[in-house]
C-alpha cells in the first residue's frame, strides 16, 4: 500500500461513513505546473484554463506558477480577482452579454477574445462609453483540416466558436472604423484533448502561418497568438500521456524558426495542468448482477463525477481493500470478474465505468478513480436528486506531516 492509499484510508476512518469525497494532491500540481511552466521556451506563456477547477484552494496554488488565468465567465473573472486582485486574465467564450463586458473591462481583463463581427462592434461600442481602449484577440474558426486524434474540435467544422475564416476581410474592414479596442493578435482554440506532441507543434505552425499571413495582408501590428489549451489526458492508459519534454524542444525549434521576434506565444490549457492532482473516492454500497452484468452499486455517481458519461468512457480507478466490516452477516465479494461501477441516481446512464476486469471486489471497499482534477466536479449536476455532496479535501505535506484541508459541500 502506497501513502496515498494509506492517507485515504485514515480518511475515511477520521470522517462520516459510507465515504466520498474529492481529494486533491496539492504538492503533485504545484510540482506539475511548476515543471511545465519552467520547460517552457521564451517567448511563451501558459494561462490556466478556470474552467477545468475553479475551487479557491486550486486557483490559489496555481495563480502563482502560471502566467495568469483564462476564463470564460464574469463568475470566472470575479474568482480569479478574489484569488489575486493583480493576476492578468484573459477573457473568453462566444455569449458575452454587455454587463458581463463592462464589468470585465472595469476588472482590467488583459485581453477580451472576441468570437464575432457583432461582439467586436457591440465591444467598441462600451469601450467607448467608458472612454478607454479594450486590447482583444480575434478567436478565429479555421478552415482545417485538424488532427482526428482529438477529442473535441471547436474549428474546421460547424460550432458556435469563434469567427469564420471566411470572414476576415469583413473584420479588418470593421477594425478600420474601431476607435476603441486594440488589436494584439489572434486566438486560435481549434480541438481538445490533444495527445500527440509532432501533431500538436504542427498545429501550432498553422496558427503562426496564418497569423503572419494575415498581419502581412493587412498592415497588423500584432503581438501575441493564443494556442488556446488542447493538450489532452489519456485516459485509456494512464501511463501514456502527452510526453511535455519532446513537445517543448520541438516548440523551441518552431518558435526560433518561425515565431516573429516581437510575438509572444500563448498557451491556456485546464485539463492537462489538474487533471493528475485528483482523485473521487467512492464507498461500494451494493454488488448486485442483472441479466448477466455486475455492478457495483457506489456512494455517489455522475452527479458527482460527470465526466465518464460526458465522453462516453469507463473512467480509469483502483480499488483499495477496506478490511472494517460492521454488520453481522457475510459480506460479499466477486472475484476474477468484469464490473460496471454505477451511482446512485435513478438513471440508467449513471455509469462512471462499464466492463471493466477485478480481481477482487468486495462490499465496503473504495473505489478510486484516478485523474479527477479536471473537469469532474466542476461540470456535474450537483442537486439532481437532492443527494449529499461529497467532501473535499486538499492534501499537502508540512514538515513530513500532511495535513488535509476540509471543505464540506452543503
Amino acid at each position: 500500500m502506497n501513502k496515498w492509499e494509506e492517507k485515504i484510508l485514515r480518511l475515511k476512518q477520521e470522517h462520516e461513513q459510507p465515504f466520498c469525497a474529492y481529494i486533491y494532491d496539492l504538492d503533485h500540481l504545484n510540482d506539475h505546473v511548476s515543471q511545465i511552466v519552467s520547460q517552457l521556451p521564451e517567448r511563451s506563456e501558459m494561462y490556466y484554463a478556470m474552467k477545468a477547477n475553479s475551487e479557491r484552494p486550486i486557483l490559489e496554488e496555481i495563480a502563482p506558477l502560471v502566467h495568469g488565468f483564462e476564463v470564460a465567465s464574469i463568475g470566472e473573472v470575479r474568482k480569479a480577482r478574489e484569488v489575486d486582485p493583480q493576476i492578468p486574465v484573459i477573457f473568453g467564450g462566444p455569449g458575452k452579454t454587455d454587463e458581463e463586458i463592462l464589468e470585465a473591462i472595469r476588472s482590467r481583463v488583459s485581453l477580451i477574445h472576441v468570437e464575432s463581427i457583432h461582439e467586436l462592434r457591440r465591444i467598441e461600442y462600451l469601450a467607448g462609453q467608458l472612454r478607454v481602449t479594450v486590447p482583444i484577440l480575434l478567436r478565429i474558426n479555421l478552415s482545417g483540416p485538424f488532427p482526428d486524434a482529438a477529442t473535441l474540435h471547436m474549428a474546421g467544422r460547424p460550432t458556435q466558436f469563434g469567427i469564420d475564416e471566411k470572414e476576415i476581410p469583413m473584420v479588418m474592414e470593421q477594425l478600420g472604423k474601431c476607435e476603441h479596442v486594440n488589436l494584439e493578435g489572434f486566438h486560435f482554440h481549434s480541438i481538445s484533448n490533444h495527445l500527440n506532441e509532432f501533431n500538436h507543434i504542427r498545429l501550432l505552425n498553422t496558427y503562426i502561418e496564418k497569423a503572419k499571413q494575415w498581419a502581412n495582408q493587412y498592415g497588423l501590428t500584432i503581438s501575441r497568438i493564443n494556442a488556446g489549451g488542447g493538450i489532452g489526458v489519456n485516459y485509456q492508459d494512464l501511463s501514456r500521456q502527452f510526453h511535455w519534454p519532446t513537445f517543448v524542444s520541438e516548440l523551441r525549434e518552431l518558435l526560433r524558426k518561425e515565431l516573429p521576434e516581437t510575438w509572444t506565444l500563448m498557451f491556456e490549457c485546464g485539463r492537462y495542468l489538474t487533471a493528475s492532482c485528483g482523485y473521487y473516492v467512492c464507498e461500494v454500497l451494493d454488488l448486485k448482477e442483472n441479466h448477466g452484468e455486475k455492478y457495483a452499486i457506489v456512494r455517489g455517481g455522475t452527479h458527482h463525477f460527470r465526466l465518464p458519461v460526458s465522453w462516453n468512457h469507463s473512467h480509469p480507478f483502483r480499488i483499495l481493500p477496506v478490511d472494517e466490516w460492521k454488520y453481522p452477516f457475510q459480506r460479499k465479494k466477486w472475484e476474477d470478474c468484469e464490473i460496471t461501477v454505477v451511482g446512485q441516481l435513478c438513471t440508467p446512464k449513471d455509469v462512471m465505468a462499464r466492463q471493466v476486469p477485478v480481481e477482487e471486489l468486495r462490499i465496503g471497499d473504495l473505489i478510486v478513480f484516478q485523474y479527477t482534477g479536471a473537469y469532474s466536479w466542476s461540470i456535474s449536476h450537483h442537486d439532481f436528486l437532492s443527494h449529499p455532496h461529497p467532501a473535499h479535501f486538499y492534501l499537502r505535506e508540512i514538515d513530513h506531516q500532511w495535513r488535509a484541508e476540509r471543505k464540506v459541500e452543503s
